[in-house]
């Protein structure tokens, strides 16, 4: 895989941590110029310095559109977006927080929907790729699903219109989404604020999949040769049963 991707750039939302920081490190394994993005400065400096003249780090806030905008602007030309930005805060529909209803959907689903519109802006003639993160939650809804699985439909059935209307315009961009089960990144930790043990109980009975894992398939996707367009990858440790 090294240097295969030599020439391209990439724009990686969510970089800080979990699966987009090993999803541009692994960008950048394979040759990619890759554009780290999020809110925590020091975060994306502590990446830029690991991956060397790779990376372009821009802070960016997903909540503005303005921050979007100057994202956009200051990374130029693309060939790879990955979405990897998403929040979950345990929001039950019944008894969960407005304010965590909003940011889930600002996040997981507007900003994913207006960073994939500005990506394809910025494509060459021969298009590009997008990969969006969604999640186990968006195929069906746990128990615990809350606000945050029908933000992860929506992001499945935004790829799947995305990928209608490239069609149409007959623009060769592939738009993919990749769907993990249990990964072992700290966005669980905020799912499971105030349910600790029932995070380490979970961990104790599988092993979950490792950031690695999920930046493994966004390779497989966007090394995929140009006959081949991958629209769904389902990834579950194989100790999770549903």
């Amino acid at each position: 895989m090294k240097n295969q991707l030599e020439g391209s750039t990439a724009l990686v939302t969510g970089a800080t941590s979990g699966i987009g920081r090993a999803v541009a490190t692994a960008l950048a394994g394979a040759g990619a110029k890759v554009i780290v993005t999020g809110r925590r400065q020091q975060l994306l400096a502590e990446l830029a310095g690991e991956l060397g003249d790779r990376a372009i780090p821009i802070a960016a806030d997903l909540g503005e559109r303005g921050s979007i905008d100057s994202m956009f602007d200051r990374a130029g030309r693309l060939d790879i977006l990955v979405n990897c930005a998403g929040v979950a805060p345990k929001a039950p529909i019944l008894s969960g927080e407005f304010d965590d209803f909003v940011e889930m959907l600002h996040v997981n689903v507007l900003a994913l929907a207006y960073c994939a519109q500005q990506a394809v802006k910025r494509f060459g003639d021969g298009g590009g790729h997008i990969v969006n993160v969604s999640s186990m939650s968006g195929h069906r809804v746990p128990p615990s699903g809350g606000f945050y699985s029908p933000t992860k439909f929506a992001v499945r059935a935004i790829t799947e219109s995305l990928r209608h209307e490239l069609k149409s315009a007959n623009d060769p961009t592939r738009v993919a989404c990749i769907s993990p089960g249990w990964v072992d990144t700290p966005l669980l930790d905020r799912y499971f604020k105030g349910s600790e043990e029932q995070l380490e109980s979970l961990k104790a009975g599988m092993r979950m999949l490792d950031p690695g894992d999920v930046a493994a398939s966004v390779l497989h996707i966007v090394t995929a040769p140009a006959h081949v367009e991958i629209g769904d990858i389902l990834l579950r440790p194989s100790d999770q049963a549903s």
